[in-house]
């Protein structure tokens, strides 16, 4: 009796082994290639250690921009997308690379909501460092942070802002993919990191897109040229794919904002949008707000976005978008409004400054890995709502014993540990530092 052979798997499997090779030669795949291996990954038909090699490849050899291009199309393609067209106002999404104390996604959806542009805010775990927006939001008793696409988009009609998770069934090629970058260290991929973001903001109907991205030890990217070389690349695929994109390329070595922490970062962003806040969020959100109207067309100069952004959040209208994105998300809570309810942590602690000196540097991770070390109960459950605030920034003089940032917890069984994270974050100096803008470079 004949052994039939299951010829198609022999087949797709030496097509995949073609297209490795070919790659580790450093040549471009056709717009056909790249359909076939977005196929191969959506059908389960690409074998884990073909698709390891594959991204291995695209990991050393790059990838060109019109490559690129395909990539995130045809994974668009792989799922379902949004069609916003009959919403008449300009659709503009926001994406980070994620940072410690990072408040503007909460900010600028309110902001861009409030001067009539639709912020579509679905957002997944690589656009946040070790804390995410949706661990922040959901410290609000009720606020959902699942949207089915249905009520995603009618309250982007609606409202002009929604802040989710994103939903597995936009891209879900780029789920298999993140998965695999992680397990052979290629999260670095700039050409696959590219692809993923223009394809899960594209499905959901954003026309323009604004990128933050971060460099420092505050973020996923240590390493400032490649930051630069991200933002380049974003754009000019973003162009390929004929939508609009500008990108900033952000100072993350210090965390944003004087807070760390789930309830008080919303705080923080309420804060702000009432009229407060540090003199490094003004000057981000205020260049990132000013891109995404200039993007959307509402304003038609620098100094219209600048004075529409300004009166967004002078007049109330940006804080009164944040309220109504909240409440139409099931978020109800008493400090949103009236800050003295909110539930302060019973105990308080300032981390001491050992000596004399100029802050000269800031480890921003490190801070962030304390407060989730503080946040963590001795029954397991998570805490949302201690943190650190009244951070001390680069180039500030401090007197020994005076605080580098107050801590705020319940707990104090997780206490030390946090303490040595923040206390490891600091370096003094005799010497002011010289200190930078928090832009570093426009790339549009």
């Amino acid at each position: 009796m004949a052994i039939k052979k299951n010829t198609g798997k022999l087949n797709m499997r030496s097509s995949c082994a073609y297209l490795i090779e070919k790659k580790c030669q450093g040549d471009e795949f056709s717009e056909d290639e790249v359909r076939n291996i977005v196929d191969s990954i959506l059908d389960d038909q690409m074998p884990d250690y073909q698709l390891a090699a594959l991204i291995m490849a695209i990991y050393f050899k790059d990838m060109a921009a019109q490559e690129t291009a395909y990539f995130a199309d045809e994974m668009i393609g792989t799922g379902e997308t949004l069609d916003l067209s009959e919403i008449s106002r300009p659709k503009v999404a926001k994406y980070s690379t994620g940072g410690v104390g990072d408040k503007t996604t909460m900010i600028l959806s309110a902001i861009g909501a409030a001067c009539g542009v639709v912020v579509p805010g679905m957002t997944s775990a690589d656009e946040d460092f070790v804390i995410t927006v949706h661990d922040k939001l959901s410290c609000i008793p009720g606020f959902k942070t699942k949207l089915s696409l249905s009520d995603f988009e009618k309250q982007l009609a609606k409202i002009g802002c929604a802040i989710c998770q994103h939903d597995e069934s936009i891209a879900p090629v780029d789920s298999t993919l993140f998965k695999m970058r992680q397990s052979t260290a290629t999260i670095a991929s700039l050409p696959l990191i590219t692809a993923s973001v223009l394809s899960k903001k594209f499905a959901v109907g954003s026309e323009g897109l604004v990128v933050d991205v971060k460099w420092g030890n505050g973020s996923y990217i240590k390493d400032l040229e490649q930051a630069k070389q991200l933002a380049r690349t974003i754009t000019r695929v973003a162009r390929v794919m004929k939508h609009r994109c500008v990108a900033l390329v952000t100072d993350m070595n210090q965390p944003l904002g004087n807070t760390v922490g789930m309830g008080l970062e919303v705080m923080e962003a309420l804060d702000f949008l009432r009229g407060n806040g540090s003199e490094d969020m003004k000057e981000l959100v205020l260049k990132l707000g000013m891109e995404i109207l200039r993007l959307a067309g509402v304003a038609g100069s620098t100094l219209s976005a600048k004075q529409a952004v300004e009166r967004a959040i002078e007049d109330g209208s940006a804080y009164k978008k944040f309220l109504e994105m909240i409440k139409a998300q099931g978020g109800s809570a008493a400090w949103l409004e009236d800050p003295s309810k909110y539930p302060m942590p019973k105990h308080v602690r300032k981390l001491a400054a050992p000596k004399r000196g100029y802050v000269h540097n800031i480890n921003a991770g490190q801070i962030a890995r304390g407060v989730q070390m503080l946040s963590m109960t001795k029954s397991g459950k998570v805490d949302p709502y201690v943190g650190v605030t009244e951070i001390k920034k680069i180039g500030t003089q401090v007197k020994q014993g005076e605080p580098l940032l107050m801590i705020h917890y319940n707990d104090e069984s997780n206490l030390d540990s946090a303490i040595d994270y923040f206390r490891s974050a600091y370096r003094l100096a005799p010497r002011r530092p010289v200190t930078s803008s928090v832009v570093v470079e426009r790339v549009a």
